[in-house]
């Protein structure tokens, strides 16, 4: 009984740590700006519980922005609903990330905080242990690769020149402009 317990909460952990990966480089990226790289300057300098209270801030803060989501979606508005969730969950994510990083060497000079760190982050070891042991685990990572493969593939024929050439179907040509167009904007 306690089995799919774990494996659901390894899920929600692999989930949550896509979403800190993702997040951190967001952040990185983002502390290049001077402005922001004063203020993580000024966080770093934090005493224990200011630090605390800035690493906790952030989430709780979150926290109505969600429930009124969940109220757009029970009243019929899913869609923008389930877009706040993402975007506070993605967004949620990366400030706390990166005021993780930020503030963690203060933060483990309060010794209950650095007790419950370490039980933490043993449980959250173990669980993901749990995760990437199970036959579902191993088939999901099959399944994205295929998947991963399969998109390659279909934009390396979506490139002009590709294998289609000039006899190409309209949807294939209006795929290759949106991606030519979809590049110069990532430059």
């Amino acid at each position: 009984m306690f089995a799919p317990l774990v494996f659901l909460a390894a899920l929600v952990l692999l989930v949550e740590e896509w979403c800190w990966d993702a997040g951190m480089r967001l952040t990185r990226a983002l502390a290049r700006w001077p402005a922001l790289a004063a203020l993580e300057g000024r966080v770093r300098m934090l005493p224990p519980y200011g630090a605390l209270c800035a690493f906790v801030l952030p989430g709780l803060l979150l926290l109505p922005v969600k429930i009124l989501a969940l109220l757009a979606i029970a009243h019929g508005h899913a869609l923008s609903g389930i877009a706040t969730i993402v975007v506070a969950k993605v967004g949620g994510a990366a400030v706390v990330a990166r005021l993780y990083v930020l503030t963690l060497p203060t933060l483990l000079a309060v010794g209950w905080f650095a007790r419950c760190h370490g039980w933490f982050m043993d449980a959250k070891t173990r669980c993901l242990d749990v995760l990437r042991t199970s036959h579902a685990y191993h088939l999901t990572g099959r399944a994205l690769r295929a998947l991963r493969i399969g998109l390659r593939r279909v934009l390396r024929r979506l490139r002009p020149g590709g294998a289609h050439g000039r006899h190409a179907s309209r949807v294939v040509r209006v795929l290759r402009r949106f991606v030519v167009q979809w590049r110069a904007r990532r430059r």
